[in-house]
Formats: C-alpha cells, sequence, structure tokens
C-alpha cells in the first residue's frame, strides 16, 4: 500500500502545492459550471476547495486540458507544473491515447514511467489513476483488454516508484451510467463529486463531504433507449470521428484553466451560477 500524504493541519508545517496535470478527465470536463474557466470544475478543484479549507495556506494550479494525449501532457504540461514546486502533483494521461485505432501499448506505458519517475524524482508526493472500462458501447468493448493491461502497469509503476494510487478501475459505483455525463466518456457532476471523496480518502485529508445524490434512473422503452444510442452517435460520436479525423482536439483552443499556484476558488464566493439560475427561473 502507498504512503498517504498527510494533509497540512497547523502553521508548524508546510503549505501544499498541489498541482494537477493531464487531460479532461483532471481539468473536470462533464461537471459543469459557467462561473469558472473553460465552464467546468471537476474533482481537482473539489479536492483543492477542501484542501483549502483544512489549511487556508493550500495552493493549487490545474494544468490539465481536454483531449490531449500523453505526449503532449509531457511536452506540454510537466516543465511548467514541475516550476512551480509542487509537493503534490496529481498526474493522470493515457486515457485518450487507448481510443486510438492503432496504439504501441508498450510505447505508451514506458512514456507514462517515464513521466511518473522524472515527477517522483523531484521528491515531490505523485497522485495516479488507474483508467475505467467507461460504458460507452458494446461495440467498444475489446477496448477493455488494452485498458486492463495499462491499468496493470499502472500499479506497478505506483509501487515501483512509490506514489499514490486512486483505483478507479475498481470502483464499482462508477457502473451506474448516471455517474456519467451525456457522452459517455467523462464523468457527470455526481461521478466528480465521487471521486473527489475517493481522492480525499487516499491523500488522507480530512472532509465532511455526503454521498453524491443522484436522480431517480430513467424509466426507458427499448425504443427509447435505441432513440438515445442514436442520438449519442450524432451528437457525440460524430464530431468526436471528425476531429480524429482531422487531426484536431476539442481542447485545441483552450488553454490551462488554473495556470498558476493561487488559492482556491471556493464556491460560495462565487455566487450562484448562470446555468443553474437560469435552470431555477425555469
Amino acid at each position: 500500500m502507498s504512503p498517504e500524504v498527510m494533509v497540512p493541519e497547523t502553521t508548524n508545517t508546510a503549505p501544499l502545492r498541489f498541482v494537477a496535470v493531464g487531460d479532461s478527465f483532471t481539468e473536470g470536463v462533464g461537471d459543469r459550471d459557467l462561473r469558472l474557466p473553460n465552464e467546468c470544475r471537476g474533482w481537482a478543484d473539489r479536492v483543492a476547495e477542501e484542501l483549502t479549507r483544512n489549511d487556508p495556506r493550500t495552493r493549487y494550479a490545474n494544468l490539465a486540458v481536454r483531449g490531449r494525449r500523453l505526449r503532449r501532457i509531457v511536452d506540454e504540461q510537466l516543465d511548467t507544473a514541475l516550476a512551480l514546486e509542487p509537493n503534490l502533483v496529481s498526474f493522470h494521461a493515457g486515457g485518450n491515447d487507448l481510443l486510438a485505432a492503432r496504439l504501441d501499448l508498450g510505447a505508451l506505458i514506458r512514456r507514462f514511467e517515464a513521466a511518473v519517475a522524472r515527477i517522483a524524482g523531484t521528491g515531490t508526493r505523485v497522485l495516479l489513476f488507474t483508467e475505467y472500462n467507461v460504458p460507452l458501447s458494446p461495440v467498444l468493448e475489446p477496448l477493455k483488454l488494452r485498458t486492463a493491461v495499462f491499468n496493470k502497469h499502472i500499479r506497478r509503476i505506483a509501487r515501483e516508484h512509490g506514489t499514490l494510487l486512486v483505483d478507479h478501475w475498481c470502483f464499482e459505483r462508477f457502473q451506474d451510467r448516471r455517474m456519467w455525463a451525456p457522452d459517455r466518456l467523462h464523468m457527470s457532476t455526481p461521478g466528480h463529486e465521487y471521486m473527489t471523496v475517493k481522492v480525499l480518502e487516499v491523500l488522507g485529508a480530512a472532509h465532511a463531504l455526503p454521498t453524491p445524490v443522484l436522480a431517480p434512473p430513467l424509466q426507458r422503452s427499448r425504443a427509447g433507449m435505441i432513440a438515445d444510442d442514436a442520438a449519442w452517435l450524432r451528437r457525440d460520436v460524430a464530431p468526436w470521428f471528425s476531429r480524429r479525423l482531422r487531426g484536431v482536439s476539442s481542447g485545441d483552443h483552450l488553454g490551462a484553466r488554473w495556470p498558476a499556484l493561487m488559492p482556491a476558488v471556493l464556491p460560495e464566493r462565487l455566487g450562484t451560477s448562470k446555468a443553474r439560475a437560469a435552470e431555477a427561473a425555469r
């Protein structure tokens, strides 16, 4: 079992400097909030908020950008992250690579391990995640084997480099479709809330977060499920394939949400979001 990060609780310890590195999983896609950069919040923001409530000296940066593959994450985010001299770095990468039609899995694993070794070599704590077998479609079930092999190596890398590990693959609650956004690829707000709790548990950080509340499950007929699948294909899958064919990414026009270390932005200080206000008015 990996050693726990002891979150600072007194002024006798160094303040936490938490830097999040990665792709859409860490950027917060699926947890929509129009008050925030890139219109999302996500588990990393939520973790930083709780750490800040434990110790107001905590500083947080989030360099993650949606659509990024491992090579771009390493090339574009790693130097910046380490220059911030963090004492906690979360690193999630490789999920977009696993979706590629052609993949050298061995090369991906070696590149991933080299990045982890570089971060750990600075003396900072490193937080890794396994990938989840996202319930996209039965047609994509062969991706499960690729993901399982990648996860096996992530667990090995975590052991050998002494990192913390959030074993997302093992969280049975994510078998519930309500834990996923309509695009079926990113976690929903309840999914991000649940991930926040699991990350805080691995960090050994105190929190009083409630269990995420899920909306009642939809009772759909077979015809309704077919219509839902067809809408998903049009709305999410077709644009994704189009971007892949054109060699572009959904995050090409975006930058890091929180590029410099700063106090976490606590949501209670932001007021009501435009999205929630509009919903309340309806």
